[in-house]
């Protein structure tokens, strides 16, 4: 079977040209469509949620077992490792196996190894509950963004699903921190407690709601060479970067890391080109569109996570706040991208995918430039609102429609696929900054120290702007 794209699968993603006039009729959607639509949004809601309120809730994991900084640091590490190995895995599988049953399947592992975690009394244990909830995240996240591609078709009702899942994107993280903070105040355990109910009433949702998978008529053969090689070979990758910033980005541990796991994923692309039954048909990568897609969402999250720990360093750190308090400062980018989520169809419709992602990108390098006015007081009104608006704004427009970019002219049986490519994007990408900006950083004892951190985001807002004007150029 070929995996070459047609041209018209090629064109159909390269929208500089605002879209055609339909007529400018107004998508509705009747109530089991809202319903499946926020079932796949929760997906992400829970992912945001898992890791803002866990950050929230370590410094008491931390007293309660007496463990060091560099343990306690592997209760978010643990679970955002697995996450970041396993989305390819789990986009793919998706296509393969059925996405309802991978979505049901991986709330169900969720759930039950989260209520696991609020009992442990051994931090390994701990650690190993999030690992495996990581890897739950990476089969559930790309299945759910691939049954909204394949439930919403593209244009339209694709637009405006994805600006919506923006809006539960956006609002997990910071409703988490203030979430978290509640929470583990009362008792850390509950924090567990919380994404488990979340993840039982998704599953039960999902079972209710969303259709069958439709039954295949040949039978499915696992590529397990392709799969133990990708496996391995992300593992390692997100492994490397992860600790690349305490290791040292020069040392052996870290350059071995980077080679082998190159080297494990270079045995898997042959594996593929050579075996009957691919685990992922790399024609997909001929879709330059998708492609500089993935390479946009690496940049755009990898300055954005950097700004998030920038900032609470700046803010929790330097002078003494709460991550509560921290959430209230977000909380205007949040709002504002709450309002401008559910309009995100009708913008992409009237402007164009390229033109609305253009604006979000370009509005990260006034936050980023903004941000440099810190000082030794923190400075709400005149520095911190305006930035988180501007960051709002950027957030709103770009991720969302790099999102509807990357999946448009893509086959259904490769939503999956492609729903794991941005997917590993986004998480590698941020893991990434936010090991290269901790690295320019450090020991971040002081106001002056930060500055070369905000410069890196400045630099990764500029590169993402760059990727998505050659993917406008490609398709002009």
């Amino acid at each position: 079977m070929s995996t070459s794209l047609t041209p018209n699968e090629e064109q159909r993603g390269n929208d500089t040209a605002p879209a055609p006039d339909t007529g400018n009729e107004r998508v509705r959607w009747n109530a089991r469509q809202w319903i499946l639509l926020v079932i796949f949004s929760g997906a992400i809601t829970l992912d945001g949620l898992e890791n803002s309120m866990i950050a929230v809730a370590i410094p008491e994991i931390q007293r309660a077992f007496g463990v060091t900084a560099a343990t306690a640091q592997w209760v978010p590490g643990a679970y955002i490792l697995a996450f970041g190995a396993f989305l390819l895995l789990g986009g793919r599988c998706a296509d393969l196996f059925g996405r309802r049953r991978v979505f049901v399947i991986g709330m169900a592992v969720f759930a039950v190894v989260s209520m696991i975690g609020a009992f442990a009394d051994d931090p390994l244990l701990i650690i190993l509950t999030r690992f495996v909830k990581g890897v739950a995240a990476g089969f559930t996240a790309p299945a759910a963004m691939s049954l909204l591609t394949t439930t919403f078709p593209e244009g339209p009702q694709r637009n405006k699903a994805f600006g919506i899942f923006n809006v539960f994107e956006a609002s997990g993280y910071s409703s988490g921190l203030l979430i978290g903070g509640f929470l583990a105040a009362l008792n850390w355990r509950s924090t567990f407690v919380l994404p488990a109910v979340v993840a039982l009433l998704l599953m039960l949702g999902a079972m209710r709601f969303v259709p069958r998978d439709p039954a295949r008529s040949e039978k499915v053969r696992l590529d397990v060479g392709g799969a133990l090689t990708l496996l391995l070979g992300m593992l390692l990758l997100v492994f490397t970067v992860v600790e690349a910033p305490e290791v040292g980005w020069g040392s052996a541990r870290t350059i071995g890391g980077f080679v082998l796991s190159a080297l494990l994923l270079a045995a898997f692309v042959v594996i593929e080109r050579k075996v009957r039954e691919p685990l992922i048909r790399l024609g997909i990568l001929r879709n330059r569109n998708l492609v500089l897609a993935n390479v946009s969402m690496f940049l755009l999250y990898g300055g954005a996570l950097g700004f998030q720990f920038v900032l609470a360093l700046y803010l929790q750190n330097m002078n003494g706040w709460e991550p509560w308090q921290m959430s209230f400062v977000i909380l205007p980018g949040t709002a504002l991208t709450l309002l401008i989520g559910p309009k995100l169809g009708w913008l992409i419709d009237k402007f164009g995918v390229s033109r609305v992602a253009l604006v979000g990108l370009i509005s990260f390098i006034p936050c980023y430039l903004l941000f440099l006015r810190i000082g030794p007081e923190p400075d709400l009104w005149g520095v911190l609102v305006p930035v988180a608006l501007i960051w709002g704004l950027g957030f709103a427009l770009a991720l969302a429609s790099l999102m509807v970019a990357g999946t448009a002219g893509i086959r259904d049986e490769d939503q999956g696929l492609a729903a794991g490519l941005l997917n590993s994007s986004l998480q590698i990408g941020g893991a990434f900054g936010l090991a290269v900006v901790t690295a320019v950083i450090v020991p971040a004892t002081q106001l002056g120290e930060l500055y070369p951190g905000v410069a890196t985001m400045l630099v990764f807002s500029v590169l993402a702007l760059l990727a998505h004007a050659m993917r406008k150029k490609t398709a002009a």
